[in-house]
């Protein structure tokens, strides 16, 4: 796990690297950056790795508790970047609390379902989760951060079909959902979010203006083909027709400098990095640990897959990272952090094996 996890972040960084050596002007101070972040979040792992994952459940109430203060401080005293409130500066560094808050939610979640979830009157519990997870949606979104709000609402009803319910509660919530999805459109979503939306659907309808994105990364992707042009030689990238390319298009970078070969290459290991936390899942019988470590996969799957979904013209641009890849020192870091709960819970499973 810990070996695929260093070469997510060495694709990372060669994607950054290959950003600026054919330019005029080399400026690496993303590349340091990012640098720095992965030695924290490196420390960050084996130290959470070495804290018993129980230390979690035993706080979850103060954890979500500071998330919550986090998410509303950050809409009174929050920087704007990209027209979403969603940072705070920190000695001239900027921090996301909604990555926190991801990690938060799953802690919460996974206590509170495996101390109740063979419980009578489960519908209770249900409703309580339910409700916490949307006030933290609320505030995300009044940030306004979509991506990040539909990463925390999946995340809960994922979480929740691991329950033992009944076939009522499943068609219950998937009515529910469709009249959010309604109320979103026509009262929450804004101008911008609902043309990102239309202009997944059709690319083409705006070429110039929100559909430009998705059309110079779809080109960067394809014109990679098997090969790919070569690092640093990606015309798309290197001539900065493609936007925002060390975060939400980074996978568009590696698919045109390293093509197929190279895009699959990274998918198989994330592919070995899920399958080792499945294993983990499975060998685990402490229930809180279970619920943790899939609530944990299901964030960064989902990320992934909008990630490159948006990458390919497959998914609207949601503005989330590449997990490992992307540049950014709160998901790096925050993400090296759920992976060393992870690890805390692989190493109790071992000790218990081996006595």
């Amino acid at each position: 796990m810990i070996i695929n996890i260093l070469l997510l972040m060495f694709f990372g960084l060669a994607a950054l690297y290959s950003l600026q050596i054919n330019v005029i002007s080399p400026d690496f101070t993303l590349f340091l950056h990012q640098a720095v972040f992965l030695a924290v979040g490196l420390l960050i792992f084996f130290l959470v790795s070495l804290v018993n994952f129980h230390f979690w459940s035993d706080y979850y109430k103060i954890i979500l508790f500071l998330s919550l203060l986090l998410l509303i401080g950050v809409l009174i005293v929050g920087v704007k970047i990209g027209g979403t409130t969603g940072w705070y500066n920190l000695a001239g560094q900027s921090f996301q609390p909604v990555e926190l808050a991801k990690l938060a939610l799953v802690i919460f979640l996974s206590k509170y379902f495996s101390q109740h979830a063979k419980e009578a009157g489960l519908t209770k519990y249900l409703i309580i989760s339910g409700l916490v997870t949307g006030l933290l949606v609320f505030l995300v979104i009044l940030q306004p951060d979509l991506g990040s709000a539909i990463i925390l609402l999946a995340t809960w009803l994922v979480l929740v079909m691991l329950l033992p319910l009944r076939r009522k509660y499943f068609i219950g919530m998937f009515i529910i959902l469709i009249l959010l999805m309604i109320i979103s459109w026509f009262f929450i979503l804004r101008d911008y979010q609902q043309e990102r939306i239309l202009t997944f659907l059709s690319p083409q309808r705006d070429p110039l203006g929100t559909g430009y994105n998705v059309t110079q990364s779809i080109i960067a992707v394809g014109s990679g083909r098997f090969f790919g042009r070569g690092l640093a030689l990606g015309s798309q990238s290197q001539l900065n027709f493609l936007p925002t390319q060390e975060t939400d298009f980074i996978f568009a970078v590696i698919a045109e400098e390293l093509g197929i070969l190279g895009a699959g290459i990274l998918l198989l290991l994330f592919l070995s990095l899920f399958g080792h936390l499945y294993s983990i899942v499975k060998t685990t019988t402490d229930s809180f640990g279970v619920f943790l470590t899939l609530g944990i996969i299901t964030f960064l799957i989902i990320q992934l897959f909008v990630n490159i979904g948006m990458n390919m013209g497959v998914a609207p641009v949601a503005g989330l990272p590449l997990p490992l890849v992307s540049y950014g020192g709160s998901s790096l870091v925050t993400t090296l952090m759920a992976l060393g709960i992870v690890h805390n819970i692989y190493l109790k499973n071992r000790e218990k094996d081996y006595g």
